[in-house]
């Protein structure tokens, strides 16, 4: 609900869900970790007297992540850092008919680096699903209230990611991050007196829901919007503009945007005339993908327009993938003039 409610209060042009190149992201959001069990061994100088099982409660926390990545248009790889804080609610030893611990105030935090993988699924032109996987080093630190003990341990951990993004402008977009992490055998160790104290944990399993920010560092510049096409009497055949499109968007632009309140303009002072959207790419991508991402780009105009004032059943789009270049290229070639979208209306 929160995610939604953020999204239908952001009313500015929008730009596609995913970029192409570089991206920093910040996160920030509430923590929570799953009950652990560990095992409590006392003892001089580690030579333990007693071993006991303890139970570890958690209350939920914050945390904040900071990341940046390279998007290659639906796989991207990322460096992220994570910073963690949980209180602990309650430990106790069930061995010893539920006795808490003597720990005053404890507390635990972890910092984590992990290197992610995502796979990015386009749900709508503004709208992503992201899928990834992580592995790293996490660093966890438990202490107690006014210093008494504290201790940390470095230990390998994975994690998965589910996201959504939703594009707020041509270069941001808004997150909403789910991180299940896992963290390997942690261990701390206090002294106290002429005895050790030495705490053992299976696996640390803690989950995150973060709400955040991803900036894109390397946009695709877009060619010089071509001039309109001067205004011709109805007698003089269809009326034609051009409108272009970043690398792998289908999001209008300002520029874009400009364009087609002309279009606009012309289709109502011409009554009852009919508007025909044609969508193109350039050479980059599948024949099947360039195909949907064209039709993308139709329906985005197609959308501009009625919101101008245009009726639905008097414009037709379709797309042409990359079938009917503007300027011919080899395969693979990113060519901005081909990533375009013909705007007829007779």
């Amino acid at each position: 609900m929160l995610a939604t409610a953020a999204a239908v209060a952001l009313t500015g042009s929008a730009g596609a869900a995913n970029f192409h190149g570089w991206y920093l992201g910040l996160e920030a959001g509430a923590g929570w970790v799953d009950d652990a069990s560990a095992v409590d061994e006392f003892g001089p100088f580690g030579a333990p007297i007693a071993v006991n099982d303890i139970e570890v409660q958690y209350d939920t926390g914050w945390a904040v992540f900071g990341t940046v990545g390279y998007d290659f248009g639906r796989w991207r790889i990322e460096g992220e850092v994570g910073y963690r804080d949980n209180e602990i609610s309650a430990a106790t030893y069930p061995g010893l008919g539920g006795a808490p611990a003597i720990w005053a105030d404890p507390s635990m935090n972890e910092l984590s680096l992990m290197a992610n993988v995502h796979y990015d699924i386009p749900l709508s032109s503004r709208l992503q699903l992201s899928l990834g996987v992580g592995a790293g080093a996490d660093r966890a630190r438990f202490e107690t209230g006014g210093g008494s003990f504290s201790d940390d341990d470095w230990n390998f951990a994975y994690q998965g990611i589910v996201g959504f993004s939703y594009a707020i402008s041509s270069g941001t977009d808004l997150t909403l991050n789910y991180r299940y992490l896992r963290v390997t055998d942690a261990e701390f160790s206090e002294e106290r007196g002429a005895n050790d104290v030495l705490n053992r944990y299976d696996d640390i399993t803690k989950h995150t829901v973060t709400l955040g920010l991803r900036f894109d560092l390397s946009p695709d510049a877009l060619p010089p919007p071509p001039a309109p096409v001067p205004p011709a009497p109805p007698a003089m055949g269809p009326k034609n503009f051009v409108i272009f499109f970043g690398f792998n968007k289908c999001n209008i632009t300002q520029e874009a945007d400009a364009v087609l309140s002309e279009a606009a303009a012309a289709a109502r002072s011409g009554g009852g005339a009919s508007v025909s959207i044609v969508g193109h790419t350039d050479t980059v991508g599948s024949n099947g993908y360039n195909q949907k991402l064209s039709e993308c780009r139709a329906n985005a105009a197609k959308a501009n327009m009625v919101g101008k004032g245009i009726p639905a059943g008097a414009i037709s789009a379709s797309g042409r993938g990359e079938g009917q270049l503007m300027v011919q290229t080899g395969d693979g070639v990113k060519e901005p003039q081909n990533r375009r979208a013909n705007i007829s209306i007779r």
